[in-house]
């Protein structure tokens, strides 16, 4: 049977994602080896004799023409369902909150997202109406499913930089999350609050004093994020900041890819719901 970026990236890779591969993550790597022949070896984790015995494989399966490029959304999708296979409906709200339901028979989860919820079946995970998240947004919920967490926030605050093996993503944040945020929020504090508010955001500003604006996001029910604005003081010299903190027990919850995936989806919430 013909290797997949999944039986690469679960069987063989170390899942750090460190970035020393040339590629953001060890799945994106993965997919790159089947898709576009990337030699495994750029992999500087693996044993010479791990890459010698699976590059055989993978080039009788190139010369066979049965690598061809994958939709990497779907491949994740597939790799996180088989993540969150064994993880039992009634026993998810104990460890990630959410209620049980029942569904056209069966038993659901409803669980808080944002401002709304999704509905979590053992086929899918949609939105209340029925209709389909995206991939991606799936991908994170059946990840968030299948990380085995269960501590509840403890109210303590971390930037990502003091998490582990989250180096590799910093310069993502910045560039993906941080950035955007100061361009868009720039001069606009009181607009940040207002599409924050939109999105279930609560502002804590009063509380967070050393900041122009301080918002908590209730992500999902044990995964806070709070966002930290100072906004520039072109008389100072100072320019706008932002900065993304995390409850301490974040890791518990979500893997790097899906850390980032949040961060992201917050920064794509608060841009559809400005008012310019």
């Amino acid at each position: 049977m013909a290797i997949s970026g999944i039986d690469i990236y679960r069987d063989i890779l170390p899942q750090t994602d460190c970035g020393d591969c040339g590629f953001p993550t060890c799945f994106a790597f993965a997919t790159m080896v089947v898709s576009e022949q990337v030699p495994l070896s750029k992999c500087p984790h693996l044993s010479a004799e791990v890459v010698e015995r699976y590059e055989k494989e993978l080039k009788k399966q190139y010369a066979q023409k049965k690598w061809t490029k994958r939709d990497m959304a779907e491949d994740a999708l597939v790799w996180a369902k088989e993540r969150s296979a064994s993880m039992d409906i009634p026993d998810l709200p104990g460890r990630i909150g959410g209620e049980l339901i029942e569904l056209n028979g069966q038993t659901a989860l409803k669980l808080p997202y944002f401002n709304d919820h999704v509905i979590i079946t053992p086929e899918a995970v949609t939105k209340p109406d029925g209709t389909a998240l995206t991939r991606y947004e799936q991908v994170f919920i059946y990840n968030h499913m299948a990380q085995g967490g269960s501590a509840k926030p403890s109210g303590n605050w971390k930037g990502l930089v003091e998490f582990p093996n989250t180096v590799s993503k910093i310069k993502s944040m910045k560039s993906h999350v941080e950035a955007p945020l100061i361009e868009a929020f720039r001069g606009r504090v009181k607009d940040l609050l207002s599409a924050a508010k939109a999105i279930g955001g609560e502002d804590k500003t009063k509380a967070f004093t050393n900041a122009d604006a301080a918002v908590l996001f209730h992500a999902l029910p044990r995964v806070p994020v709070l966002l930290m604005f100072w906004d520039e003081e072109p008389a100072d010299g100072f320019d706008a900041e932002a900065k993304l903190l995390f409850d301490e027990t974040l890791t518990e919850h979500l893997d790097i890819e899906s850390i980032m995936f949040l961060s992201e989806r917050i920064c794509e919430l608060l841009f559809a719901h400005d008012e310019k």
